[in-house]
């Protein structure tokens, strides 16, 4: 079966066609459409095996035309890998928020798209073009199913007492105020890949998740449910990451409002977008500098900010696992993936530092490079495991599953 995967943002259209069958899974073709409705909206398409291809500055006014794009590439007799567009047998979508109303990956219909559009309030910014999306794919492609995989599903097996807020019961009632919690369908995959490298049931396990990308959440899977996780209402609340503050005392919220004159606007620029690595290092959002200044050593300009920021991020991510540990009753894996858990060793190693009364003992991470590496030493009762993370290919699996069904 050909499925086609994507992930619709703001003004990007991320997507991989993949041939999948019960026993193999083949990647045909990954690519990404940047500033859709822009100034100058580009496609960038990769086979393997093949050199990547650029188109610059073409006309794409919004999601539809972005998608009709990729599907004429995909079908395109010099660069493409289909015959036809019709050989796509069923659409995998990434959306953001499911809310309430959805625990697991769906088939798309009028009830699901409709409380998709209940669900805009909560994600703003994401499920508008995860929305549009789905309907272009409805005008162009109207006899595929098409499958929504939601990143707040996993999380939905959290227990009220867990998801509240210690805030009048009638907002939960009345806005849906609750954690939520994000990067689901990357906690389930590595937790799932890591239960298959440990040769274990996922239902016998306690594994404790660390997807640390930009945007970074720690999860708390107990059998293979998710029971805790460290994003909460929206993206904002847990660790710090790239230009996010995660935890903050809400006090310093009309603080620094009445203080810098700002409006809700802006403080919500300042939180999301002006705040995390890059607030605290004044230098990047991006981990990879303060990488390039802790090996330089203490000769280089920034090593002083930047080991500031590598201690305060750690610091942050081994507060969630030692928490995480105790509610689960404690540890059998502790799981790094994204970009920074996969890449960036030291980020594993420091956040690990003094759990050694968790079992977890000298801590030696490397790259992950596509494989599954064991950072853990052989004396440790709980493992430590750098897992890549595949969200394309867990959502191809939904839809092939579902769609099949």
């Amino acid at each position: 079966m050909k499925i086609l995967v994507l992930n619709c943002g703001s003004s990007s259209v991320k997507y991989q066609l993949f041939e999948l069958t019960d026993q193999v899974e083949t990647v045909l073709a990954s690519g990404l459409v940047e500033e859709v409705g822009l100034g100058s909206p580009c496609l960038t398409h990769r086979c393997p095996g093949r050199d990547k291809v650029v188109w610059p500055d073409l006309p794409v006014k919004d999601h539809e035309s972005a998608i009709q794009m990729v599907l004429d590439v995909l079908a395109n007799q010099e660069h493409g890998v289909l015959d036809s567009v019709l050989e796509i047998e069923a659409v995998g979508h990434r959306v953001v928020h499911g809310g309430e109303q959805f625990a697991a990956s769906v088939q798309i219909d009028n009830d699901v798209l409709e409380a998709l559009y209940d669900n805009v309030p909560l994600a703003p910014l994401h499920n508008p073009p995860n929305i549009q999306g789905i309907e272009a794919i409805a005008g162009l492609l109207p006899q595929v199913p098409q499958v929504g995989v939601f990143d707040t599903a996993f999380h939905q097996t959290m227990e009220a007492h867990a998801y509240l807020y210690a805030i009048p019961y009638r907002y939960y009632e009345e806005y849906g105020i609750r954690r939520y919690g994000f990067h689901g369908t990357s906690h389930k995959y590595v937790a799932e890949q890591a239960a298959g490298y440990l040769g274990l049931p996922l239902s016998q396990l306690k594994i404790v998740t660390c997807h640390l990308g930009n945007g970074a959440s720690v999860a708390a899977v107990l059998h293979g449910r998710s029971v805790m996780t460290s994003m909460g209402f929206t993206p904002l609340e847990g660790l710090a990451m790239g230009t996010r503050c995660g935890d903050l005392d809400p006090a310093i919220v009309p603080f620094l409002m009445e203080r810098e004159g700002l409006d809700v606007t802006g403080i919500n620029r300042l939180l999301n977008k002006e705040s995390g690595v890059l607030g605290l290092s004044e230098l990047s959002s991006d981990m990879r500098t303060f990488e390039d200044a802790l090996h330089a050593g203490p000769e280089h300009a920034n090593y002083e900010r930047s080991v500031l920021v590598l201690k305060h991020y750690t610091l942050r991510v081994k507060r969630y696992i030692g928490a995480y540990a105790a509610m689960i009753g404690g540890l059998d894996c502790v799981v790094f993936t994204g970009g920074i858990g996969e890449n960036f060793a030291e980020v594993c190693e420091w956040s690990c530092q003094g759990l050694e009364f968790l079992g977890i003992e000298g801590v030696q991470a490397r790259r992950a490079k596509g494989q599954i590496v064991e950072a853990s030493t052989s004396g440790s009762t709980t493992r430590v495991l750098i897992v890549p993370t595949d969200e394309e290919l867990a959502i191809a699996r939904d839809t092939y599953r579902i769609s099949n069904a």
